[in-house]
C-alpha cells in the first residue's frame, strides 16, 4: 500500500467532511427562553430566531404529548433556519415525560381552556414582536400538538397557516367552518387512533384550503426519529418537504 497516497486521500476526506459540516451549519440560529403573559400567569417558551434583520413570518410550534423536549427544540430551529421567528410553546409548564404513562398523565392533566389561552398568548406575543409580520403567523404540531394546532385554527381567525401532523381533527361542522387558515395535514394510513376515514371526512368538510396526504405503511408518530418501531425516514423527509413548501406558499 502507498501510505503517502492513502494519507493524502484520508486528509481529503477530512476536509470534505469539514466542508459538509460547515454547510450544515451555514445558517445558525439564535435561541433563547422567553416569558410572556397568559391571562394572569407568566409562561415560557423556546424561541429560535432566523438570521437577518427586518420583519419575518412567524411560527408557533406545539410539542407531542412528551412535552417540550430537545427534539421539539431542534425542530423549532429547523424552521428558524428557513426564515421563521419560531416559538415552541410549553403547554406542560416545565414538565416533560420519559415514558408513555407519564405522557398520558400530562396530556390528561392539561385543561382545555388553559391550553387555548396559552396558545392565544403565544400568538399575541409573536404578533407584538417588532421582527414579526403580524399577518403572517402560522402553527405546526405533531400528535397531541397537531390536535392543538387545529384547535388554535378554530379559535384564531388571524392565523395564516396551520399544519397538523397526525393530530386529532374536529368533526363538528360549526367548528370546521370557523377555520380560516389554509391547512396542511400529514397522516399515516396505519394510524389506529386517527384512521384515514376520519382524515378524509375532515378533508371533505373543509372543502377548500386543505392539503392532506396519507402515507402508506406509516402509523402514528411516523415522523418522530425516537419512535424506533414506527419511524419512517422516507415518509418523514417527504412530510418535512411538504411543510416547508406549504409555509413558503402561505407565509412568505
Amino acid at each position: 500500500m502507498n501510505y503517502k497516497i492513502f494519507g493524502e486521500f484520508a486528509g481529503l476526506l477530512c476536509v470534505m467532511g469539514l466542508g459538509i459540516t460547515l454547510m450544515l451549519n451555514a445558517h445558525p440560529v439564535k435561541t433563547e427562553t422567553v416569558h410572556y403573559n397568559s391571562g394572569d400567569e407568566t409562561v415560557s417558551g423556546f424561541l429560535a430566531l432566523p438570521k437577518g434583520g427586518g420583519k419575518h413570518p412567524a411560527l408557533i410550534v406545539i410539542h407531542e404529548w412528551w412535552g417540550l423536549n430537545d427534539q421539539v427544540k431542534e425542530d423549532a430551529q429547523k424552521f428558524a433556519a428557513e426564515g421563521y421567528v419560531t416559538l415552541a410553546v410549553d403547554l406542560y409548564r416545565g414538565k416533560a415525560a420519559t415514558s408513555p404513562d407519564e405522557a398520558h398523565e400530562l396530556m390528561r392533566g392539561l385543561p382545555e381552556d388553559r391550553g387555548i389561552r396559552d396558545l392565544e398568548a403565544a400568538f399575541a406575543y409573536l404578533a407584538a414582536r417588532p421582527d414579526v409580520k403580524a399577518d403572517k403567523i402560522g402553527v405546526v404540531g405533531w400528535c397531541m400538538g397537531g390536535g392543538w394546532a387545529i384547535k388554535l385554527a378554530v379559535q384564531e381567525p388571524k392565523l395564516a397557516a396551520c399544519i397538523v401532523n397526525y393530530g386529532s381533527l374536529p368533526i363538528d361542522p360549526e367548528n370546521i367552518s370557523k377555520i380560516k387558515a389554509p391547512v396542511l395535514g400529514n397522516f399515516g394510513a396505519e394510524d389506529r387512533g386517527i384512521p384515514p376515514s376520519a382524515v378524509r371526512a375532515f378533508e371533505k368538510a373543509m372543502k377548500e384550503a386543505v392539503d392532506i396526504k396519507i402515507y402508506d405503511g406509516a402509523g402514528h408518530a411516523f415522523e418522530n426519529p425516537n419512535n424506533k418501531d414506527g419511524y419512517r425516514a422516507e415518509a418523514a423527509a417527504d412530510a418535512w418537504n411538504r411543510m416547508f413548501a406549504f409555509l413558503k406558499r402561505t407565509l412568505q
